[in-house]
C-alpha cells in the first residue's frame, strides 16, 4: 500500500512527512532541499536568521530543488524583558569562566526581524509558511492568502488549534509534549511550563475539533509512528529529532554524538537556555543553572544572553554547554544517514505494516 493522504496533494509532496523547521542551525539549506527532493517537505528554521541570511538560504534551497519547501517563523512577542538579569549573569559567568570567555554585561538586545523575514518569504515566493508560538498576524495572513501561500501552525492544545483555524491557518501541526526543542504553546502565562499533552493524546482530540488537515508531531521517529498517527486521524507527521543526526543536518558533531548516545530517559524540559520551556538532553549547563535556583530571564532575553556560551561551547566541541534539543524517541535513531534514506526507511516500514 502506498502511504499517501490528501495532505500530500495540498502540499505538493509524495510522502506525508514534514521535516520540522528547527531554528538555530540544524536545518541547513542542504537538509531542506534534500528532504524535499526525496518527496517529503523540507522546512527552513528561520526564526533566528537575519534577513540577509534568510534570503541567501532560500536562494540556496531553490538552486538545489524545484520542489516545495517551507519556512518556519516565530509569531510571538520578541521584545526583551531583562528583569532579574543581575541575578542571572553571575550564574552564567561561571560557565563563561570555564569556557574562557568574557563575562556578560547587564545590557542585551534581541533582534526584531519578523517583519523583514516575512517580506523576504513573500518576495522569494516561498510556497509554505510554518509558524511557531502563535498564528500569523491578520495583515500577514491576508497577504499570504493573496499570494497563494499555504500556512501551517504548530499548536499544543485544542483551544489553540481551533483559534488557528479561525484565523485562517490551512494546516494544523499537533505538537505533543514528546517533542524536542521548544513547543509551540501560545500563552505562556496560562501554561508557564508549556502545555504538556502527549502527542497521541493530543492528535485525535484536535482532529475531532477542526476541519483542516492535522499533522502529528512529537516523538515520532519511524514508520510505526507514521502509521499510528494516520490511525488517529492525522494526515501526516512532522519529525525533527529524526533528521538531526543526518549527513545534511547542521547539528554539531558533538550534538549528533549526544543524540546517538541518549535514551528515552535523557531529556528534560527546561527554561535554562532560552526562558521558554524546551525539551533537550540534560547536560552540565542545565544541571548547574537549575541547581542555582535562579529563575531564567523571560524568552527571548534568556536565549540572547546565553548565546555567547552556546557559541563558545560549539567552537570548543563541548556538549556540556550546548542546547541539545531532542524528543523522547532517541533510542530509535539509527546513526548518521542521508536524509533521503531516513525518509525511505520510514515509508518502507509504514508500507510493510499495511501489507
Amino acid at each position: 500500500m502506498k502511504i499517501f493522504t490528501p495532505l500530500c496533494t495540498k502540499l505538493g509532496i509524495t510522502y506525508p512527512i514534514i521535516q520540522a523547521g528547527m531554528a538555530g542551525g540544524p536545518t541547513t539549506a542542504k537538509l531542506v532541499a534534500h528532504v524535499s527532493e526525496a518527496g517529503a517537505l523540507g522546512t527552513l528554521g528561520a526564526a533566528y536568521m537575519s534577513p540577509d541570511q534568510l534570503r541567501q538560504a532560500t536562494k540556496e534551497i531553490k538552486q538545489q530543488t524545484s520542489k516545495p519547501f517551507a519556512v518556519n517563523l516565530f509569531c510571538t512577542n520578541m521584545e526583551d524583558n531583562t528583569k532579574g538579569i543581575e541575578r542571572v549573569q553571575p550564574i552564567l559567568n561561571r560557565f563563561r569562566e570555564k569556557l574562557g570567555i568574557s563575562d556578560g554585561n547587564l545590557q542585551i538586545h534581541t533582534q526584531q526581524w519578523f517583519e523583514e523575514q516575512f517580506q523576504i518569504v513573500i518576495e522569494e515566493a516561498v510556497p509554505i509558511i510554518s509558524t511557531a508560538f502563535g498564528v500569523l498576524p491578520p495583515y500577514t495572513m491576508k497577504l499570504a492568502k493573496e499570494r497563494g501561500i499555504t500556512v501551517t501552525t504548530m499548536v499544543t492544545t485544542i483551544e489553540e488549534a481551533i483559534y488557528a483555524e479561525e484565523q485562517g491557518t490551512d494546516i494544523i501541526v499537533a505538537q505533543g509534549s514528546d517533542a524536542g526543542g521548544h513547543r509551540s504553546t501560545f500563552d505562556m502565562t496560562k501554561h508557564p511550563n508549556g502545555a504538556n499533552i502527549g502527542t497521541f493524546s493530543l492528535v485525535p482530540q484536535i482532529v475531532d475539533h477542526v476541519s483542516v488537515p492535522v499533522i502529528a508531531a512529537g516523538g515520532i521517529m519511524d514508520g510505526r509512528g507514521l502509521v499510528a498517527a494516520l490511525a488517529l486521524g492525522a494526515q501526516g507527521v512532522q519529525m525533527g529529532t529524526a533528521f538531526l543526526p543526518s549527513v545534511e543536518s547542521g547539528a554539531h558533531a558533538k550534538y549528533k554524538e549526544a543524540l546517538l548516545q541518549s535514551t528515552e530517559e535523557s531529556t528534560v524540559i527546561t527554561k535554562s537556555f532560552s526562558g521558554r520551556p524546551a525539551r533537550g538532553i540534560k547536560n552540565e549547563f542545565i544541571r548547574q543553572f537549575e541547581f542555582a535556583g535562579i529563575a531564567p530571564l523571560a524568552f527571548p532575553s534568556q536565549n540572547t544572553i546565553t548565546s555567547d556560551i552556546r557559541k563558545a561551547a560549539s567552537l570548543q566541541n563541548d556538549a556540556n554547554y550546548m542546547s541539545l534539543w531532542a524528543g523522547q524517541g532517541t533510542r530509535l535513531l539509527k546513526g548518521e544517514k542521508h536524509a533521503k534514506d531516513i525518509i525511505k526507511d520510514i515509508i518502507q516500514q509504514a508500507e510493510s505494516i499495511f501489507q
